[in-house]
């Protein structure tokens, strides 16, 4: 009798478990995502799970931005960023602010700038978006 009793607590328990994992994983939070032209993008990452729910895709975007400012003890993210990606022929694909210190984006492959402001202080990258491949940015500002 103690056998089945603990062998259906066993079963609860587990069954519980598995319950209770869709419903975690249900309540992470992707910002909506935006289009400009044919391009389309999430920014954002304000609070802990915010950013972990913006990570968790990232894979899913050709490219994925992150922001920051050098503080002490450790930098900080920064949001409201300028953001202007050109592509080869330097026609803007994508001109935004961010709405948080991360930016996916769905590139078509090709050679792009990657140009950020924050107050004024502007910082440029060329970035090369390959098939089937997750490139990844960070800038980070020391004023």
């Amino acid at each position: 009798m103690k056998r089945i009793t603990l062998a259906m607590g066993a079963a609860m328990v587990v069954a519980s478990l598995v319950t209770v994992v869709p419903a975690a994983t249900a309540q992470i939070s992707v910002p909506p995502e935006k289009m400009q032209g044919t391009v389309a993008y999430v920014s954002g990452g304000i609070g802990r799970d915010e950013v972990d729910a913006i990570k968790h895709v990232a894979a899913q975007y050709a490219l994925e931005l992150e922001f920051a400012r050098k503080a002490i003890p450790r930098d900080e993210y920064v949001s409201d960023v300028k953001v202007l990606i050109k592509n080869q022929e330097g026609k803007p694909v994508l001109d935004t602010t961010s709405d948080g210190p991360l930016l996916l984006a769905k590139l078509p492959t090709g050679i792009y700038s990657v140009s950020v402001d924050r107050h004024g202080d502007t910082i440029q990258r060329v970035v090369q978006i390959k098939a089937d491949k997750h490139a990844r940015l960070i800038f980070v500002w020391t004023k």
